[in-house]
């Protein structure tokens, strides 16, 4: 599947032995990239790209990842490698939305939650989940909105809000899917009292084919409340963070004649140009 879309996970220092523990623990998987501060590794097709330097957030709760098995047994294996040396954010067990389910913090602060059921609805087995607390909390509707208004090949599939009964607010969105540019993602809102908040340890990549569509993401994820960080990096007006880059810059940047040049006229930018990073 083509994922131009995909997360970066902020893992310092430990990305050659995070990208093996993800390989071995859901198969499936290959490093397609690798290089000292960048690690790129397929899983089920898709790409999960892993960082080394740049960050000093963590990853945390706020951006998951829903990981759809077929049987419980495979979402038994799963967990039983996830929770070594990590822990349990939701048990596993039986709940009425999955025959098993937990939600689970691996040892490099990475978040999963692990369902049993069809891959039909997501047509994907890894979807980011984006949950929104805080000053966000009930913000995931119009965020949905927004991103799909902002992407191709986008639009909003189920949601279900909170009843009463769930203990948060009834105009709350409780679990909805949405698709960007082909790419299965869900949100949440919780309005209860998480000592966390969307921060860059978990930014989500976009690959861009030209420089209209870097200028058009880039105007508008900033807009709104959101800043330009640097090297391509934003953080929009619910403080998730946003690589905005070139679909070749991977090519440019392991070059071994031009790396270095394409990296020192990176480093002086905030949105990316790629007619200047081609000419480095």
């Amino acid at each position: 599947m083509k994922n131009s879309i995909y997360p970066c996970l902020a893992i310092k220092g430990k990305i050659a032995a995070a990208s093996d523990f993800y390989i071995q623990t859901f198969g499936e998987g290959k490093v397609s990239q690798n290089t000292p501060f960048v690690i790129q590794i397929e899983l089920s097709g898709q790409k999960f790209m892993l960082l080394n330097e740049g960050p000093s957030s963590t990853p945390n709760p706020s951006i998951s990842f829903m990981v759809v098995s077929e049987n419980p047994e495979e979402t038994e294996k799963y967990w039983n490698k996830l929770i070594e040396e990590g822990k349990a954010l939701m048990p596993l067990d039986s709940y009425d939305w999955s025959p098993k389910y937990g939600w689970v913090e691996d040892k490099y602060g990475v978040s999963w939650q692990l369902f049993t059921g069809s891959k039909g609805e997501t047509g994907q087995k890894f979807s980011p989940t984006l949950m929104f607390t805080g000053a966000n909390a009930g913000k995931a509707a119009a965020a949905m909105e927004r991103y799909t208004k902002l992407f191709s090949n986008a639009h909003v599939g189920g949601v279900l809000y909170y009843t009463e009964e769930d203990g948060d607010n009834p105009e709350f969105v409780k679990h909805a899917q949405f698709k960007i540019k082909d790419s299965s993602f869900m949100a949440m809102d919780s309005s209860a009292a998480h000592a966390f908040t969307f921060n860059d340890g978990v930014s989500l990549v976009v690959e861009c084919e030209n420089q209209e569509e870097i200028d058009k993401y880039w105007s508008q994820l900033t807009s709104n409340g959101g800043y330009e960080v640097a090297c391509g990096w934003l953080t929009d007006q619910y403080g998730i963070s946003w690589q905005i880059i070139p679909a070749d810059i991977i090519k440019w940047v392991t070059d071994p004649e031009r790396s270095a040049r394409v990296m020192n006229v990176m480093m002086k930018m905030k949105k990316l140009v790629i007619a200047d990073l081609e000419n480095a």
